[in-house]
């Protein structure tokens, strides 16, 4: 099994080499690790939009990066300890859980921390889940991948996955929010994640018969390349989203304004305006205008700067309607 500890903090490169090993190694087993700046990574399946809490993940400038498996999202920081087996397809069951997890809780047993694999994917300890696994099969291979919260950020965490449910109606799969719990609070005075991460590493060289593998600057080359082409773009991170439907209402000074959109792989397919505003001109106008337009506020900005919004609504400001997309 070869290990491979990336050397990036960036969550759209560390995404991204998952499945730039793939192809790399195709017959190879790989046991990665990686530590990301604070980020957002969301399943395969779901709403982006509807699993962050957007003005804050702006502002505090966490990126957000859609990964290859199914599952809800997660929030990662230099905290927390991420791990990705890879497999040959077949060799071990899709559905088990544990025999890519056991090597974590035997280091914490070492520790005296009793640790166990609960439910389908999670570990926990004194009943609060430290870890989410997740699973995808791809070209012939098997990835398991898993998160570990070390000492992240709780507060931004929860702040950063904070979002208003009545906002969106979707299929889309949504994520399963559980008391969590840093392992921080569980570890003997000294231990950081440099030392679980150390651990890690020297018991997937003892029990997997590992060998180190730093990546080449042709691999790095490689990685940052499919990273710009896929995983830093809007279309996969957020316009991959299942189609939802969308609804917000603000109150602003010059009246109380409605927004209805259905929205298709990220782009607006019908928008309807509804309140108590005074216009000059037909809001349908303004309604066509959003038609195919991309459901993000920088090309949102971009179209409604070009208006006078006064004739649709009153004294109103473009940051006042931005509000109505968010």
């Amino acid at each position: 099994m070869l290990i491979i500890d990336s050397p990036s903090h960036n969550a759209f490169f560390n995404i991204a080499s998952e499945e730039y090993l793939l192809t790399k190694f195709p017959t190879e087993d790989i046991f990665l690790l990686y530590i990301n700046a604070p980020s957002i990574i969301v399943g395969k399946f779901q709403n982006t939009l509807a699993e962050i809490n957007l003005d804050y993940v702006n502002d505090n400038n966490i990126k957000v990066v859609r990964r290859l498996s199914g599952g809800g999202a997660v929030y990662h920081d230099l905290g927390n300890l991420n791990f990705s087996f890879h497999t040959l397809l077949g060799t071990n069951d899709f559905l088990d859980f544990g025999e890519f997890t056991s090597p974590i809780i035997k280091i914490l047993k070492d520790w005296n921390i009793n640790a166990n694999l609960e439910g389908r994917n999670d570990l926990l300890v004194d009943g609060k889940k430290f870890s989410g696994n997740a699973k995808l099969a791809k070209g012939g291979k098997m990835i398991q991948h898993g998160t570990i919260l070390f000492n992240s950020e709780m507060s931004v965490l929860s702040d950063a996955l904070k979002v208003n449910p009545l906002k969106f109606l979707d299929k889309a799969t949504k994520s399963n929010r559980q008391r969590v719990t840093n392992l921080i609070d569980f570890l003997p005075t000294g231990a950081t994640i440099e030392v679980l991460k150390q651990k890690l590493i020297d018991e997937i060289l003892k029990d997997f018969a590992g060998k180190v593998y730093n990546l080449t600057d042709e691999d790095i080359q490689e990685i940052e390349k499919l990273t710009k082409e896929k995983y830093e773009t809007w279309d996969w991170n957020f316009g991959s989203s299942p189609n939802y439907n969308f609804k917000k209402a603000i109150k602003i000074p010059a009246g109380f304004i409605e927004i209805h959109l259905d929205v298709e792989k990220g782009i607006i397919k019908k928008a309807k305006i509804f309140g108590d505003f005074f216009a000059s001109k037909p809001i349908e106008e303004l309604e066509d205008l959003l038609i195919d337009e991309k459901h993000e506020i920088e090309s949102l900005n971009q179209v409604l700067s070009k208006i006078n919004l006064t004739d649709y609504f009153g004294k109103v400001t473009v940051d006042e309607i931005l509000e109505l997309f968010k």
